[in-house]
């Protein structure tokens, strides 16, 4: 046998294990060997992952900053065109046919409203893409959150369609410069002086001093009586043997003196014409006055017309007619015409009372008379 054998069996039987009490393993105690792989696990997660989220948070902040300046850019940029455009409007040519069609309210309101709609409309799109950006950045899947608000904007558009009419409908009559504030316009639905103009309703005051409420989107025909100008016409009734020479010169007299008198040669914008002939009657003629006046100034320069040629023909002994005339002598009364004729069926036993009498009944047979 070999060495090794032999000492082992001089040795003698190995002992037997002794049995043990515990049935489970034994509780494992971390040591620092542990918590030095955990950190070193964790500091080599933060050394291969920084990179990435230092990525996402500069792509975050980047966006957030270009999309601010933009915004305060765009809204400046708005302010500029929208204080130029009152500029260039408030002198059209030097004339004062400009100057009147966009006075200073009607141009603050205006620009107020254009302004205040080109600025939100800006700073929503332009917001409104950077958070959609930010979202993106991030990896968040877009097409659920697109579908919703489609749905949303869809269910919002059915339910609030005349809001939206409405404010649509404002906003391009603001832009289209349809009607302002002093303006004098039909709306179809009612008529008077525009006093406010909104985006979604306009404020009119009617001639008994009614304010009249009206959405915008229920207008569907503006005649605005403010812009460019207005006419004033007369028309002047004479004698058909009048002389027509006499009757123009006249008229020549007077248009050429209110032209040169305040405040009416502001209110003309024109010289006063005499069209000539309207119509000739039997017993009259219409000679018909016209005249190119400031918007909403016709009906005074009208009747101003109309009283200085009244006068002026009373002075040049030429009578104006119109309707029935009146009598200038007075007719005889009659003091009897007021009492009936007597009648015939007052007397009982004339012919007529009898004709009339009622026929009397038959006697019955048998009866003496």
């Amino acid at each position: 046998m070999s060495l090794p054998v032999l000492s082992a069996l001089a040795a003698g039987p190995a002992p037997s294990p002794s049995p043990s009490t515990s049935t489970g393993p034994l509780p494992v105690t971390p040591t620092f060997q542990d918590a030095q792989e955990s950190a070193t696990h964790a500091a080599s997660w933060v050394e291969e992952n920084w990179s990435t989220w230092l990525a996402i948070g500069l792509r975050v902040l980047l966006v957030l900053v270009i999309a601010a300046v933009l915004r305060v850019f765009v809204r400046r940029a708005i302010t500029k065109l929208i204080d130029r455009m009152g500029r260039t409007a408030q002198a059209v040519d030097g004339t004062a046919l400009g100057g009147l069609l966009v006075n200073v309210e009607r141009r603050r309101q205006r620009s107020q409203a254009i302004g205040s709609v080109l600025r939100s409309v800006a700073s929503f799109l332009i917001m409104g893409t950077a958070a959609l950006m930010i979202l993106s950045t991030f990896e968040i899947n877009l097409a659920p959150l697109l579908a919703s608000a489609g749905v949303a904007g869809v269910a919002i558009g059915f339910g609030a369609r005349n809001l939206v009419t409405d404010f649509l409908s404002g906003v391009f009559m603001i832009l289209e410069d349809q009607y302002g504030v002093g303006d004098v316009i039909d709306a179809g639905v009612a008529s008077g002086e525009v006093i406010e103009v909104g985006l979604r309703v306009t404020k009119l005051r009617g001639d008994n001093g009614e304010i009249w409420y009206i959405r915008n989107g229920e207008v569907k025909r503006i005649g605005n009586l403010s812009q460019g100008w207005a006419t004033a016409g007369v028309d002047v009734t004479v004698r058909a043997s009048e002389d027509l020479d006499h009757v123009r010169s006249v008229i020549a007299d007077v248009a050429e003196t209110i032209s040169k008198e305040e405040p009416w040669n502001e209110r003309l914008w024109g010289p006063v014409e005499i069209l000539g002939l309207d119509s000739v009657l039997l017993d009259s003629m219409v000679v018909h006055v016209s005249a190119k006046t400031m918007p909403g100034k016709a009906v005074s320069v009208e009747r101003e017309l109309r009283w200085r040629i009244k006068r002026a023909f009373d002075a040049a002994d030429i009578r104006i007619v119109g309707g029935p005339a009146a009598s200038t002598e007075e007719e005889s009364l009659d003091p009897a015409a007021a009492v009936a004729a007597p009648s015939v069926f007052a007397n009982a036993e004339s012919p007529q009372s009898t004709a009339t009498a009622p026929i009397p009944s038959p006697a019955p047979s048998g009866v003496p008379k």
